[in-house]
């Protein structure tokens, strides 16, 4: 079985933010694949089945945290604990929102550091270890001189909220990738700028 972690805040008012993008990646790979994501387990929302794609299928269990993003360690390590996974880094993929990447850009990494990420940098700290595969949803950095905590607790901008749906498919797209290919394959595929991407192979 793979944990799948998306990281944010509990409640309807930080449902639609910034924060959040990891929680809807994870809601768009529920509702693609028609896995059941609302039971409460290990002080988060949870969520199992398979995801399918070509040949290939995996057993997924699907994680959002209900304690607060700074906080997210211990739900992430109650649920390590409780479904037996005794190689996290293996077993793992973690996903978050990153200032630092442009709105819609996705990275993968399979290990490394927080980067200033308070939730990622729990989950590590309660884990014991940086070799934690994640992927990183770009949210950009505020254009005005607001602070990037302001920012990230924002809902996204009209102009966002319009080409959202695309780049959280695309997320999704990635981390079906990801369990079925490999974190390697998916950051060959997706790590890319897609606005550089041209579908005649230019």
């Amino acid at each position: 079985m793979k944990l799948l972690v998306g990281l944010g805040n509990p409640g309807p008012e930080y449902a639609d933010t910034r924060h959040n993008v990891g929680v809807r990646v994870l809601e768009r790979l529920a509702s693609a694949h028609r896995i059941p994501f609302e039971q409460r387990r290990f002080e988060s929302r949870f969520g199992s089945g398979w995801v399918r794609a070509g040949e290939g299928e995996t057993e997924v269990a699907l994680l959002a945290p209900l304690t607060f993003m700074n906080r997210s360690g211990s739900a992430v390590a109650a649920a390590v604990a409780g479904l037996g996974l005794v190689q996290p880094s293996r077993a793992l993929l973690l996903v978050l929102d990153d200032v630092d990447l442009p709105f819609g850009r996705l990275r993968l990494r399979p290990a490394g550091g927080a980067g200033g990420h308070r939730g990622l940098a729990d989950v590590i700290e309660r884990l014991g270890t940086r070799e934690l595969p994640r992927l990183r949803f770009g949210v950009g950095r505020p254009a005005d001189d607001r602070e990037t905590a302001d920012h990230v607790l924002e809902r996204f901008s009209a102009d966002e909220r319009s080409e959202l749906p695309e780049h959280l498919g695309r997320a999704a797209a990635a981390l079906e990738t990801a369990l079925l290919g490999g974190v390697v394959a998916a950051m060959n595929l997706f790590n890319r700028d897609p606005e550089a991407s041209d579908p005649d192979g230019g």
